[in-house]
């Protein structure tokens, strides 16, 4: 069966499916895509996600995805309303050749194209990753507390 992949418009956000991660680009037409690339040559490498300095790249989005699957995904479309195309790509292309700091948990490529798309900076991989840790970190605060609670009794009663 043939993976028909519907045209996207200028604006959107596209998901693209690496081997051990998601890489995001934003459409700005006729192909093409600006996205977060880590300056490194080997850019599908896990080391190359940990350099420091990413380069804004204009590229097309058949060269970028290669072999990986991509969607458009504008996930959140429902909490936020999009600026108009024509900004988010006068925003992207004015970008394109900066050197950005690259730190994964803060200004990665999802950050990237979200602040592009809505004028917000979020990103699902990293917020999962910190809910988690925050829910962890709670139940160890409660613990902590309650062992406050009980060494209070204790005085009192002497």
């Amino acid at each position: 069966s043939c993976f028909f992949q519907p045209e996207p418009k200028p604006g959107d956000l596209i998901e693209i499916f690496r081997p051990f991660y998601r890489h995001w680009a934003i459409y700005i037409g006729d192909g093409y895509v600006v996205h977060l690339a880590p300056p490194s040559k080997g850019a599908a490498s896990i080391m190359s996600a940990l350099t420091d300095k990413a380069l804004v790249k204009k590229e097309l989005l058949y060269d970028v995805a290669g072999r990986d699957k991509y969607q458009v995904n504008n996930k959140h479309d429902d909490k936020y309303s999009p600026q108009p195309p024509s900004k988010i790509i006068q925003r992207a292309e004015e970008l394109v050749g900066q050197e950005v700091l690259y730190k994964l948990t803060s200004e990665n490529c999802e950050h990237f194209v979200n602040e592009l798309r809505y004028g917000v900076a979020r990103s699902d991989q990293v917020r999962d990753a910190i809910v988690a840790a925050g829910i962890a970190g709670v139940g160890l605060a409660a613990v902590g507390l309650i062992g406050v609670m009980f060494s209070r009794n204790k005085k009192q009663k002497q």
